[in-house]
């Protein structure tokens, strides 16, 4: 699996459209033909996780932004060949899951060489085999990951006054990556550390895979690795409130594919998340024509994350963060992005087929498509749809800094 799911968003054109996914198939879909009644991913893997304190229901923090009237939704773009639409900066880890095509389907299991391990474990045996300390307040943290069938590694940034081994717990944000993209991508590529670092918050960032799906995959029904939600749901938050003071109060934030995954766990993971911030993510993947812009240049890697777009169709909107915005009622919500134009931190020469003006143009309509679907459900979202951008790290910096004083704020983050 070479291509992630952020290169999958942005891979369209009307006319593949139109040879992959003809309109009477989408047609079919949309009134539940050939879907099968039940989906055990669909339905099985959204329940809340008591078993390490989930975050009681705040009142929602954070006034609607949504404009009065609803924006008419642009059109889709033509996405020339060989471009890469969300290119977020960086490259995949070196032991990623989502390449390791052997392994895909495989039942969950412990990697080779993981051990006993000296901290306490995750409830399906996920372990953390080593420790690398980067600076006094940064951690590199090896998880040998059953949900993965490897050793994946999630950076971690501590507050002041942190001590390993310490009972007190601090509030934590989780913070996710874009596609084709690490671990490492925040402290990176960001400033998260001039924003957050001040507050006495702790910051988990985890392996997201180079597709980015924030999903346990579908592999024609028989699902298995990877597993991403379990990953993230299932293995890291435990671990890190077991062995690194992370709290119950929590946030979820995400970038591109990583917002996708923020609103999404949010929303199937009810009352885990106090927060949950999507930055230029996608979050309308089962929209008319998105399953053909996800699928139509990926051949049978196009459907294994979350399966046929017509008899996998309930999998699909289970993934969907519109067409579940319901469910983030009493969660506090920020949803940003740009239309794609070249904005006030781009070349205003900048061509439209460059793949950061297609890339924007896309989450631009699906986080467009959300807010509307949350203002009908009756949801509070705070949004920020700037227009001119493009997708780069240059407005996401700009937009985690808008957004952290409410962040911090749910989940009780204070200038330390």
């Amino acid at each position: 699996m070479k291509k992630r799911t952020d290169r999958k968003i942005a891979i369209a054109g009307t006319a593949a459209a139109a040879v992959l996914l003809p309109a009477v198939m989408v047609g079919l879909a949309q009134a539940g033909v050939g879907v099968p009644k039940g989906n055990s991913e669909a339905a099985g893997n959204s329940d809340p996780v008591p078993s390490f304190g989930p975050a009681t229901q705040p009142s929602a923090p954070g006034a609607s932004a949504s404009p009065s009237k609803r924006a008419k939704p642009a059109s889709l773009p033509e996405v020339p060949a060989g471009t890469d639409p969300f290119g977020t900066g960086g490259s995949p880890a070196p032991n990623d899951p989502d390449r390791n095509a052997a392994n895909h389907g495989k039942k969950p299991k412990l990697p080779p060489g993981s051990g006993s391990g000296k901290y306490d474990k995750a409830p399906n045996g996920a372990t953390i085999t080593g420790i690398k300390k980067l600076n006094p307040r940064i951690f590199d943290v090896t998880i040998a990951s059953p949900a993965l069938g490897a050793k994946v590694k999630t950076r971690v940034m501590t507050p002041k006054g942190w001590k390993a081994g310490s009972a007190k717990t601090w509030p934590t944000v989780y913070a996710y990556h874009g596609g084709r993209n690490n671990s490492s991508s925040w402290i990176k590529d960001s400033d998260i550390e001039q924003v957050v670092g001040p507050y006495n918050a702790l910051v988990i960032m985890p392996e997201g895979g180079s597709n980015g799906s924030y999903a346990n995959w579908y592999n024609g029904g028989k699902g298995g690795i990877p597993e991403w939600e379990t990953h993230h749901i299932r293995e890291v938050i435990p671990l890190m409130e077991r062995n690194f003071g992370a709290g119950s109060t929590r946030a979820a934030i995400g970038l591109s594919s990583g917002g996708q995954g923020a609103i999404i766990y949010a929303e199937r993971h009810r009352g885990l998340f106090k927060y949950a911030a999507s930055y230029s993510g996608a979050l309308n993947i089962s929209a008319l024509g998105m399953p053909a812009i996800l699928t139509s240049m990926n051949g049978d890697a196009g459907t294994a994350i979350w399966g046929d777009p017509i008899t996998a169709r309930a999998n699909w909107r289970a993934h969907d963060a519109t067409v579940n915005v319901a469910k983030l009622k009493g969660v506090g919500v920020y949803v940003s992005s740009g239309n794609g134009q070249p904005g006030p931190f781009d070349d205003p020469n900048t061509p439209p087929h460059h793949a950061g003006r297609i890339g924007e143009q896309l989450s631009g309509v699906m986080t467009q498509n959300f807010v509307a679907a949350a203002k009908r459900a009756g949801v509070p979202v705070t949004s920020n749809l700037y227009g001119p951008g493009m997708h780069n790290w240059k407005y996401w910096k700009r937009e985690l800094r808008r957004s952290w004083p409410t962040i911090a704020s749910a989940i009780g983050a204070r200038k330390s």
